[in-house]
Parts: C-alpha cells; sequence; structure tokens
C-alpha cells in the first residue's frame, strides 16, 4: 500500500505565520505537524508517501527531502490550481498506479493509531473505507450517513445533519476512485470535493465502509485547534527546543522551538516557532509566534514579523 497526504492549502486561517512557514512544517512539540502523520502511516506498514504540494513547494522539499529522516520515502507532485481535495488527488494517478492507497490529510493528528481501519480495508474488498468520528458539531464537516458500517449517503457540511459521524481526514481506497474523478463536478463553492468522488462510488454500487476512531482527532488549522493540539501533545507541560532561551514566568502549555530568544513578562498557552526572537513587556496567551516580535502583550495572536507590535 501506498500513501497520498494532501498539504497544498495555503493556510489562510493561521495567517501570517503560514505565509512564512508552510502549515504541514509548522512545529508540535518541536516537531513538524507532518513527522505525524509519517508516524501513523509507518505504523499501518506504508512508507511509500507522495505528499501534494501547492505554491510552498520549494519549502517543503527543503525541510522534508527524500524523508529519510522520518524513515520514509517521499515523493512530490504539485496541485496548479486550489480547486479542492478530490481535484489535488488528480495530481497523485502516477504515483499510485494501480496499488491500493491511504489518503491522509496534512493538517490532521490523531491520538490513536490507524490499524483499525487498515485492518478493516485490507481484510475485505470494499473499493473504499473511511475514518469517522462522532462530533458534537457535525455541520462543520462531511458527514456520513451510516448503517451497519455501510456508508449509504455523505453530505459535504450539511445545514441538517444527517448523523454526528463526522469524515475524519483518513481514506483507503482501491482503484475504482480513478473511474469517478474524472466526472466528478465540482461543489456550490466551486471545488471537487472528496465526499463527492465517495458519493459517487456509492451510487455505483461499489462497497463503502466507515471505521469509527475511537481517539482523538485535531485538525491544526486554526489558532485554537492549533494550540489545543500542542497541549495535548505536550502533555499539559512546556517543551523548550536546543539552545532556547527564555526569560519571564513560563505557565502550561508553552512549546518554544529550538534557537529561539523569548523575553516576556510571562507567557502560557503558546507556541514560539524556531529561532524566532520574541520581546514582550506584558502577557503572551494563545498565541503563535514566529520572526521578530515585539509587542506591549499578544493575547489570541498569530504574530510573524519584524517588530511586530500588537496591543
Amino acid at each position: 500500500m501506498k500513501a497520498v497526504i494532501l498539504a497544498a492549502g495555503l493556510g489562510s486561517r493561521l495567517f501570517p505565520v503560514t505565509q512564512a512557514v508552510p502549515k504541514p512544517l509548522l512545529p508540535l512539540a518541536n516537531r513538524p505537524t507532518l513527522a505525524y502523520a509519517f508516524d501513523r502511516l509507518k505504523e499501518i506498514g506504508v512508507h511509500d508517501v507522495c505528499i501534494v504540494v501547492g505554491q510552498m513547494e520549494a519549502a517543503m522539499r527543503d525541510a522534508l527531502g527524500s524523508g529519510r529522516a522520518f524513515d520514509v520515502r517521499l515523493s512530490y507532485v504539485r496541485q496548479t490550481e486550489p480547486k479542492g481535495l478530490a481535484h489535488a488527488l488528480g495530481f497523485a494517478r502516477e504515483f499510485v498506479g494501480d496499488e491500493d492507497f491511504c489518503l491522509y490529510l496534512g493538517d490532521a493528528v490523531y491520538s490513536t493509531g490507524l490499524v483499525p481501519a487498515a485492518e478493516k480495508f485490507r481484510a475485505g474488498r470494499a473499493a473504499n473505507v473511511n475514518l469517522v468520528k462522532e462530533v458534537p458539531d457535525p455541520s462543520r464537516f462531511g458527514v456520513a450517513n451510516v448503517q451497519a458500517d455501510r456508508i449509504v449517503r455523505l453530505v459535504e457540511k450539511p445545514k441538517v445533519p444527517e448523523s454526528n459521524l463526522a469524515m475524519a481526514g483518513v481514506y483507503f481506497f482501491r482503484s475504482p476512485i480513478w473511474d469517478v474523478l474524472p466526472g466528478l463536478p465540482p461543489s456550490a463553492r466551486g471545488e471537487y470535493e472528496i465526499t463527492d468522488a465517495i458519493q459517487a462510488l456509492v451510487d455505483r454500487g461499489e462497497s463503502v465502509l466507515a471505521s469509527v476512531l475511537d481517539g482523538e482527532w485535531f485538525d491544526t488549522g486554526t489558532l485554537d485547534s492549533f494550540l489545543e493540539t500542542s497541549r495535548f501533545l505536550t502533555d499539559n507541560g512546556h517543551l523548550f527546543g536546543e539552545s532556547a532561551r527564555v526569560e519571564g514566568e513560563v505557565g502550561e502549555h508553552v512549546v518554544v522551538g529550538e534557537g529561539a530568544v523569548v523575553r516576556v513578562g510571562a507567557i502560557r498557552n503558546a507556541v514560539v516557532l524556531p529561532g524566532a526572537r520574541l520581546d514582550c513587556e506584558g502577557l503572551v496567551e494563545r498565541a503563535i509566534v514566529g520572526g521578530n516580535v515585539v509587542a506591549p502583550s499578544l493575547v489570541n495572536t498569530i504574530a510573524y514579523g519584524t517588530q511586530t507590535r500588537v496591543a
């Protein structure tokens, strides 16, 4: 089995940091976000991985290289335009060939492994097995309507959800997926949705199954979710990278990257990127900080720049 990781998004909800650092490379507990994806894929025996990249391709290649440092073998393809997940997947067709594969969203982090879903896929002949998770707010996600373990209907961000099972960012496919992608129409928002591609498999009579995730699922694409993931991975403590220097009161949930220099009145529930310089007279809280930042305080903030001042 091979894997395809979708990592072409701009990370606009984390601007301005992601204008300098691609979202899949942002450090969580001082490891690149994608390192956690590689861990989960290796647990199910997958080492050949294609990363679908976007306009930050050069930075991704420079940081990840061949994948040797992560014990994986990396290939890269570029999505030419941001037209949705199914559109992005199409660029990996040559890499996958006729093999089965796992599709993984690059900003997802899981507290437990993918072994149950992978075993379910390998044990049968379903065209597709999808990781799903019970959530309190399903209207934010692609939602699966399931009978037994068979998915009978998928809706992307429904106003009135038919179930509380959200599509949780990992999909296992066999070759029928390639048959439905060419004729897939764009959605109302002008994108080619992976949920629509899977619904097309259902409509063709293919076996499409759900595998329920028992652990935690983190989507790292917003300030809140990024900091929540950081808290989880640091076990509610703090973590300083090699040669990091920190002056000031340090509370819980603080991660400071390698080589960063931090001078603050107090800091808690925050991430300072590797090599950053932070000079803040007051409180830094619920913040992601990179570059050279000077501010009286940083609360509920994503800051990256030179001599940035945030009240």
